[in-house]
């Protein structure tokens, strides 16, 4: 079939153009020059990006742990309802921005021999950039709550790498659906807006748990939900459940575990399949 008989035959740059060294220097540049150009200008330059997540915090621990008293029964639970939403808002903001990252940079699509893969990458490499800044304000909160360090602080970086990981998959399929489909900015405004509740970071999954234990299988079965419960268990408090007790056994982490890797490869297929036709769809 010819090239116009076939919309997905290669006609152009493929989403690694120039080889893996050339493609994560490109990113790691995207990144940082973001980074810097998103606080030019700010007299509070980052203390903007880390009041969000603070204000938020506020808010919630006063309705839920004031007013409702969800987390009397939660150890630590400031500590564990702000590591939610550093967690989910870091998420939040790879995943949004990354929608419409590859239409807003139209002049770096139609560059010849342009990887285009390195424009969603490097939104999440940004947005990462912010998460580890919020780390530092999250161990300051272990300081003044009483968290002690211990062993299970080790999981730490591999479960950040997973929640890298996952978020850069998201990313890169919505960057790529959103090129042909613009309705994907509205859908996944709605989607994070239910994702929210939907993951136990303004609730412990044992409360969920009282109510109905598939419902808080099903609600682990997202891979966000298993790093909050993974990273509330291993870092902050080791006697609160494990991501696999809350999910009903070790074996039952395979299905949060597939939908990681499953998106990690679907993102990376649609969007090696639609590289080549990014520019003639803007």
């Amino acid at each position: 079939m010819s090239a116009l008989g076939d919309p997905y035959q290669m006609t152009g740059p493929s989403a690694l153009a120039g080889g893996w060294r050339r493609f994560w220097n490109l990113c790691l540049l995207l990144a940082l020059t973001d980074w810097r150009l998103r606080f030019f200008g700010s007299a509070l330059g980052y203390l903007w990006s880390l009041m969000r997540p603070l204000m938020l915090f506020g808010v919630v621990y006063t309705v839920f742990a004031e007013v409702l008293a969800v987390g009397s029964d939660v150890k630590y639970y400031a500590v564990v309802l702000l590591m939610g939403i550093i967690a989910y808002e870091y998420f939040a903001e790879a995943t949004g921005n990354a929608v419409p990252s590859v239409v807003d940079r139209e002049n770096f699509v139609r560059k010849v021999h342009f990887p285009r893969l390195a424009i969603p990458v490097a939104i999440t490499l940004t947005s990462t950039l912010n998460l580890l800044l919020n780390l530092v304000v999250l161990v300051f909160f272990f300081v003044i709550s009483g968290v002690e360090p211990h062993w299970g602080w080790l999981q730490a970086p591999f479960l950040l790498v997973l929640l890298v990981a996952f978020s850069a998959g998201i990313a890169t399929l919505l960057s790529a659906l959103f090129v042909p489909f613009r309705d994907i900015s509205p859908i996944w405004d709605v989607i994070l807006r239910a994702l929210f509740y939907a993951t136990p970071v303004l609730y412990p999954i044992e409360l969920l748990a009282r109510h109905s234990e598939t419902l808080a299988q099903v609600a682990m079965c997202n891979p966000l939900a298993v790093f909050i419960q993974q990273f509330r268990h291993a870092v902050i408090d080791p006697t609160a459940p494990s991501a696999a007790a809350a999910i009903g056994g070790a074996v039952y982490l395979l299905i949060p575990g597939a939908i990681l890797v499953g998106t990690i490869a679907l993102g990376l297929y649609v969007f090696n399949r639609m590289a080549p036709h990014v520019a003639e769809q803007l």
